[in-house]
């Protein structure tokens, strides 16, 4: 095997049909392969050793770059190789933006038997932000969950998490979050801290966000991309039902991952759609 790599985005995706090519010192073009539909390339062609240049390359995305030393072995592992959006910042244009519910999600992974994970996701929200030009510390999120419309693929199971025991949808109908400020972490990253309103306690909760990119969608708008993360303890919400199904091990774990993939329509309404 010669050269080997793989091409994600910054969410991870493979990007299929990506180019890899490889240049010697003097700038001659020594490869060129099509990474296949897993964004993976393998060519199975030793290479000459000495350094080199690889170049990644495709449609909609920014070229990079990266250098890479053949050994006698003739192979040149590149690794992972992370594409931005083509016309990327660092940060989204500033001004309003409006979640749009259709292209994103609001889940979460609980611990089950303590073995195994049980996914959940909230079908109705809205969320509005805005970005703040210049200080971008300065930017706000503001998020309304109907707690009623949470799906774990199981109607028994999502009628036990609506009930007094977790959720309480008929006293807490609405689950809220409003951030107070950001702070950098990254290139592309950011800490949001805000407040958490959840089944009547209010505490502050911290989102690791990932910022993937903005681009233009097909009716004629743009949109922005985003990743974010949290960590939840169901105590701190005084969420404190559980079965100990053995030794210690309780039927449902005490923490919850909040996972939030979101796309944002520049503007402050969401326009018609195709």
């Amino acid at each position: 095997m010669g050269l080997t790599a793989k091409i994600r985005t910054r969410d991870g995706w493979a990007v299929s049909h990506a180019v890899v090519t490889v240049t010697d010192m003097t700038g001659a073009q020594v490869l060129r392969v099509e990474a296949d539909t897993e964004g993976t390339v393998r060519d199975p062609n030793p290479l000459p050793p000495g350094a080199y240049t690889v170049i990644v390359t495709a449609v909609g995305y920014a070229p990079a770059a990266s250098s890479a030393l053949v050994t006698a072995s003739g192979r040149a592992d590149v690794g992972t190789v992370t594409l931005g959006r083509q016309g990327g910042t660092e940060l989204p244009p500033p001004g309003p933006w409006t979640v749009d519910p259709a292209h994103s999600t609001v889940g979460a992974v609980a611990q089950h038997l303590g073995i195994s994970s049980v996914r959940g996701r909230f079908t109705d929200f809205a969320a509005a932000i805005e970005v703040a030009p210049g200080d971008i510390g300065g930017s706000r999120v503001e998020a309304v969950i109907r707690a009623d419309s949470i799906d774990t693929g199981n109607a028994m199971r999502d009628g036990h998490l609506k009930s007094a025991d977790f959720l309480d949808v008929e006293r807490y109908p609405e689950i809220t979050y409003r951030s107070s400020g950001l702070t950098a972490a990254g290139a592309d990253r950011w800490t949001v801290h805000g407040e958490l309103a959840l089944h009547g306690v209010v505490r502050p909760v911290d989102l690791d966000l990932a910022y993937l990119g903005t681009g233009a969608d097909p009716w004629g708008g743009t949109r922005a991309a985003f990743r974010a993360t949290a960590q939840l303890r169901r105590e701190d919400f005084a969420m404190n039902y559980n079965q100990v199904v053995q030794a210690g091990i309780a039927a449902i774990g005490t923490t919850l991952r909040v996972e939030l993939d979101i796309q944002a329509v520049q503007g402050d309404s969401l326009p018609p759609q195709a």
